[in-house]
């Protein structure tokens, strides 16, 4: 089960900011499906339903390669 992030967009959104939906992305930036959605719970149950393991930013602005910017959902 390959590991997919739920970004926010978004993406280093200035504080205060709201998030205007979630894409699933691989490590490398490529999209897992076109579509958006609307809550981070909709992304999450997205992912769990290709077979992915989702992982959800702690912090605002997020890098993939840093693993204490993530969180398993």
């Amino acid at each position: 089960m390959p590991d997919v992030y739920v970004e926010p967009v978004p993406k280093g959104r200035p504080e205060g900011a709201a998030v205007l939906y979630y894409v699933l992305e691989y490590a490398g930036g490529d999209r897992v499906t076109f579509g958006n959605y609307a809550t981070l719970a909709e992304a999450v149950t997205a992912a769990r339903a290709l077979g992915h393991r989702p992982l959800v930013a702690r912090v605002r602005n997020t890098s993939k390669r840093n693993p204490m910017h993530w969180r398993e959902a």
